[in-house]
């Protein structure tokens, strides 16, 4: 009687049912297995998530200024970094006193130092007599409407829409006493994505536009690698979780037949 009784507690007798303990049963290798794919996907889905929560703050863009690379209602992920990490070309929210109280989205065009001047020949901006073929503009071009010339002062940045005829930017602070530039630390964030309307949901493009003039391209975030891991976190949460339910239904179709 007691080796009969240990015998049902381990198997299910000859009907080819698997015994517990067995790579399909549960408390077997699968079983376990599965539970190490859930625990994987916990700490990429919530490592990622809590990661991207203290680098990353969401912003909204109320105007067309910045169209067509960014719309109006547009929610934005926008990196914290400190005005020593700004490139020419990143697209940034800041907020200086004398723009206004609301933070606003510009992309920089030109950093400490940088003759910025425009128009050439083509229509295009220059930076220290490089042209610059700004693919991201509205329309194509032209850089601005007005003929301008400036120097960008020391820890200061030029900045300007990418929707050149509606855009309220540097130009229009030319007769400031920095000739239209900021400080460099008025930067809050840089924007590295787009986090709705879910379709145009993505990282923003990087331009190449200011490879050319030495001095550093546009910086680019964590955030894709971030994604990465929570979209992965959560593939691997499910499939581990649906192991034992797929296991069960394999297993009874294996008695059946």
């Amino acid at each position: 009687m007691t080796s009969s009784s240990r015998a049902t507690t381990g198997t299910t007798g000859n009907s080819g049912t698997v015994r517990r303990g067995a790579a399909g049963g549960r408390g077997g290798f699968g079983h376990r297995l599965s539970g190490v794919v859930i625990a994987l996907g916990c700490v990429l889905f919530l490592g990622g998530a809590a990661w991207a929560a203290l680098v990353y703050r969401p912003y909204t863009v109320p105007t067309n200024s910045m169209v067509p690379t960014v719309q109006p209602g547009d929610r934005l992920l926008a990196q914290k970094v400190s005005g020593s990490e700004v490139h020419r070309g990143d697209v940034v929210v800041f907020k200086d006193k004398l723009w206004g109280d609301q933070p606003l989205v510009k992309r920089v065009v030109g950093v400490g130092g940088d003759v910025i001047a425009c128009c050439d020949a083509k229509g295009r901006l220059t930076v220290n007599g490089k042209p610059i073929d700004e693919t991201y503009l509205k329309g194509g071009g032209p850089a601005s409407f007005e003929p301008f010339s400036t120097r960008v002062p020391a820890g200061k940045i030029f900045l300007l829409g990418d929707n050149r005829a509606v855009s309220e930017d540097s130009r229009i602070h030319l007769a400031d006493a920095e000739g239209g530039s900021v400080p460099a630390d008025d930067v809050r964030a840089r924007v590295d994505g787009i986090a709705w309307p879910s379709s145009r949901m993505g990282l923003l493009t990087r331009t190449s536009a200011f490879d050319a003039v030495p001095g550093g391209s546009p910086g680019r975030g964590p955030l894709g690698p971030l994604t990465i891991a929570v979209i992965a976190g959560a593939v691997l949460i499910v499939g581990g979780a649906a192991y034992d339910p797929v296991a069960k239904l394999v297993r009874r179709s294996s008695a059946r037949s």
